[in-house]
């Protein structure tokens, strides 16, 4: 098989042809939806009750209600799946963990075509990077004239994507095939193989006015928290290391049931309660201890990122950054 490159970045699939921008995903999702019957099922029936028969959904994309010289600003929708008089959804797509504001969804959800559609079930959807919970605590508004608004994220849509493939045609799916590996290149998505460590700093001393220290938290509860985004992890790691009293301590596996809390006190009673931003709430795994001394000496950030084996072999947290980040480079050159 020949290669095909556009200014030199390899093409792998057909969607990587449009690009990676917020239009080119949802352009991208909405074909494999309208292709794949299995994959527009799932999607459905994760979202509404009415399941539609073959042929009676139609799918839009970037559609506007605005006549030629009507220069009221009706807003332009990213996605609109519809069966008339049985349900209609309107997708707003960001990339990244950016959510629309109210006004933006008030004006969808004003729309004279949505507002006045006698659909028995009327859905206003916001697919982003962020998880769900994360989304439901931060979107300004749940419903817009009693139309529900709720949060997907790509994540999830790639999964139903998984979900539908066992069901699929071998065309349909090739399509769910390349639209899994077109997102997993274009948006941040949680690698569950990753063998990456993030590695943190934690201090010994309790926090002001707090009844409990970090290295207690690790220790005796099992537990560790940090905010979600920014200078921070926005999707959970599979391990996470701790480093205090001048070392590397241990390593622990990430189990699955994390959560996303904005109050420390309603999680733990010694810290006071006070409205925070959102934050992962991880339960630890076994410790895994390394076999040989790792000194954090010359560690200048507070975290940090390495390979799990590089922490494993190396005599210090510096060796192991070095040794992930050369095969980081060598890889990327590759």
């Amino acid at each position: 098989m020949n290669d095909l490159f556009i200014h030199n970045r390899q093409i792998d699939n057909v969607f990587q042809l449009l690009g990676d921008h917020e239009n080119d995903i949802s352009y991208s999702v909405a074909w494999a939806l309208a292709k794949c019957p299995c994959f527009l099922d799932a999607f459905l029936k994760s979202e509404i009750k009415y399941r539609p028969k073959a042929g009676e959904v139609l799918i839009r994309l970037q559609h506007s209600e605005n006549k030629k010289g009507d220069r009221r600003k009706e807003g332009v929708t990213d996605i609109e799946i519809e069966s008339p008089g049985n349900f209609y959804i309107i997708i707003e797509a960001k990339k990244g963990w950016n959510l629309p504001g109210r006004k933006q969804l008030e004006k969808y959800g004003n729309r004279p075509s949505f507002r006045d559609n006698q659909a028995t079930e009327k859905l206003i959807l916001v697919l982003s990077e962020c998880r769900r919970e994360y989304a439901n605590a931060n979107l300004e508004i749940d419903n817009v004239l009693g139309i529900p608004v709720k949060p997907v994220s790509w994540q999830r849509v790639a999964e139903l994507a998984r979900l539908a493939r066992a069901e699929s045609s071998h065309a349909e799916k090739r399509v769910i095939d390349e639209l899994l590996a077109y997102l997993e290149g274009s948006i941040s998505m949680q690698n569950v193989y990753s063998n990456m460590v993030f590695i943190v700093a934690l201090g010994n001393k309790k926090p002001e006015k707090w009844e409990i220290s970090w290295i207690d938290i690790v220790e005796k509860r099992k537990r560790y928290f940090h905010p979600v985004g920014k200078r921070w992890p926005k999707d959970p790691p599979n391990y996470i290391g701790f480093r205090y009293f001048g070392k590397l301590q241990s390593i622990h596996h990430i189990e699955d049931d994390y959560e996303i809390f904005t109050n420390p006190n309603e999680k733990f009673p010694e810290i006071p309660a006070k409205k925070w931003q959102p934050h992962f709430l991880y339960k630890l795994g076994p410790a895994i201890i390394p076999p040989r001394e790792v000194k954090s000496e010359n560690i200048r950030n507070r975290h940090d990122w390495c390979m799990l084996d590089t922490l494993l072999v190396a005599d210090t947290i510096s060796k192991a950054k070095s040794i992930t980040d050369k095969r980081k480079k060598r890889a990327s050159v590759d």
